[in-house]
């Protein structure tokens, strides 16, 4: 990734039915998205299925996890999933793991699989990769291609294991975080990477325009401030110019949005997509 090219994802998590679920994927499709995302929440669709559905729906486009918490699935099972997947996609599959949200214990509990501490959730990361990379490929008893990891990680530990062992590292900062708070994040990738420009780094945004749903700004609170890495705002030009300079600022070329802003950043999208 040492050109650091634009791509764009766009997170949906939901859908009225499945024509719709099947809609929202064509569309991210055809404004020229990279991917399209799921998270993994019991709240949400579950993200394997959701994505194979969305495959057959799509013909180009990726289809990615985001990100799917170890916690819920023993490494085998998810390795067999994710092989699947991968052959239903035609290779489009991207792996987005994480380590499990301060919630996703609650989701642990009805699931009856033990959250685990942190230090266990990493080994169950680390093994959840391992077996991905060995499993055979649907019809075969050779490993299959490997999809693409991305870890979302925030504090340095986390950081550190992703930049070993992950394509994409989504850097997981508070809307409240200023644009400058990308400088230490980016610092611990380096350090930690033996080849930090094979990294590619994501980050996400929670809003784009001026116009915010209530039950968002609810959700992001009053201290927000205006140079948020998580909102953007102004003309396209503006906005791909500010993705510019986070660019060359921070490496951060890989930039996710919720699906209610896809067709909003989608004049961002043509600007700088692949460039």
């Amino acid at each position: 990734m040492a050109d650091r090219l634009f791509r764009f994802g766009v997170v949906a998590a939901s859908a009225a039915d499945a024509g719709q679920w099947a809609g929202l994927a064509r569309r991210a499709e055809d404004l020229g998205y990279a991917t399209f995302l799921t998270p993994d929440t019991l709240n949400t669709l579950p993200p394997l299925l959701a994505l194979s559905a969305a495959a057959s729906a799509t013909t180009t486009i990726g289809l990615g996890t985001f990100v799917l918490a170890v916690p819920y699935r023993r490494p085998e099972q998810l390795a067999w999933e994710v092989a699947g997947v991968n052959f239903l996609s035609g290779g489009r599959f991207e792996l987005g793991l994480g380590a499990g949200r301060p919630d996703a214990r609650a989701d642990c509990a009805r699931l009856g699989v033990p959250f685990g501490g942190y230090d266990e959730r990493i080994r169950r990361l680390e093994e959840v990769i391992r077996q991905v990379r060995k499993w055979p490929a649907v019809g075969s008893s050779a490993p299959g291609p490997s999809p693409r990891v991305l870890i979302a990680a925030a504090g340095a530990r986390m950081l550190g294991f992703a930049a070993r062992n992950a394509d994409t590292v989504a850097v997981a900062l508070d809307a409240t975080t200023p644009e400058d708070g990308l400088a230490e994040p980016v610092r611990l990738l380096r350090l930690a990477s033996d080849d930090f420009d094979r990294l590619e780094i994501s980050t996400g945004l929670h809003v784009v325009g001026d116009e915010v749903p209530p039950w968002l700004a609810r959700q992001l609170g009053p201290d927000v401030p205006e140079d948020s890495i998580a909102v953007l705002r102004g003309t396209p030009r503006e906005m791909a110019d500010r993705l510019l300079r986070r660019r060359d600022a921070y490496q951060a070329s890989y930039i996710t949005v919720n699906a209610m802003f896809a067709d909003r950043l989608a004049p961002v999208v043509e600007l700088l997509a692949g460039k």
